[in-house]
């Protein structure tokens, strides 16, 4: 086994193109600009494993400020896999987020592998996949989430993400091919929602509420802005029923699950609003 050789550096800007573009490969479906934003959530955050001149492994470990860090894109190219390559990168991300709680969405195959690392399995999440379409809901009051002062909308998201990340946030709402919308309620943000273009069709993700109803007629406003024959996806944590409920009423179908998994104490989320997952690769 020649694993001797591999070199692990931090990820430039267009590196991170490389992760995506594998993600691809995998059927993961990225969005059009997740490179672009997940750069900015944490710009040492992705490590890259090269053979010589050629790339060959990737991870994410992104960290959300001393206490929370997240890990993805965790890739191998296939004809170097089973050689000792991956498991190196893997420890070094690791080490980069020594001393935090780590989480991660990891496939269901590999659950026994993280759990030798110390992950727990916290609860699963599924991938829905239905079809865009249908008209924004009446008698609500929905605003582009642009027009939220940010100090508003850093409020509402931090209690359902374990550190704070306003950068990120502001890039997500903002990127190009996307609709990013939030719902109030005298007066105050009451939910928000964002859908953007990926590969194939769209992902909606955040999807926060602070009621089932509020969720829906976030999601009814996103999906109206994709044409009917188009696919749109959203992931929900299993455990909240109504989030399920909310998927199989409008005859999404199980696409794939994944694990979420964490190191050390588990985040409490308030998963009875979380009706839909940011992003499987930062959180």
């Amino acid at each position: 086994m020649n694993n001797n050789n591999l070199m692990i550096k931090t990820m430039t800007r267009e590196e991170v193109d490389i992760a995506v573009e594998w993600a691809a490969q995998e059927g993961w479906n990225p969005g059009l600009h997740d490179a672009e934003c997940y750069y900015t959530a944490d710009h040492k955050g992705f490590l890259i494993g090269y053979l010589g001149n050629e790339p060959i492994a990737t991870i994410s470990a992104i960290q959300y400020g001393k206490e929370f860090g997240f890990l993805g894109f965790y890739i191998v190219k296939p004809q170097y896999r089973g050689q000792g390559y991956g498991i190196q990168l893997w420890n070094a991300a690791l080490n980069a987020l020594a001393g935090r709680t780590i989480g991660l969405d990891g496939v269901v195959a590999q659950q026994d592998n993280y759990k030798q690392s110390g992950f727990k399995l916290a609860y699963r999440n599924i991938r829905y996949q239905g079809n865009g379409g249908g008209h924004p809901p009446k008698n609500c009051e929905i605003i582009p989430l642009t027009a939220l002062p940010s100090d508003d909308l850093d409020a509402y998201d931090r209690p359902f993400f374990p550190a704070a990340r306003t950068q990120f946030t502001q890039a997500w709402i903002h990127q190009p091919d996307a609709q990013a919308l939030g719902i109030m309620h005298q007066g105050k943000l009451a939910g928000y929602g964002v859908m953007r273009r990926c590969r194939t069709g769209y992902k909606i993700g955040p999807l926060f509420a602070d009621t089932a109803a509020g969720a829906e007629s976030l999601f009814l406003a996103l999906k109206s802005n994709a044409k009917p024959a188009e696919p749109i996806f959203l992931d929900v944590p299993q455990v909240n029923q109504a989030a399920v409920d909310l998927a199989e009423s409008y005859k999404m179908t199980v696409a794939f699950e994944t694990a979420r998994m964490y190191t050390g104490n588990r985040p409490h989320l308030p998963l009875n609003r979380l009706f839909g997952v940011t992003s499987f690769e930062i959180g």
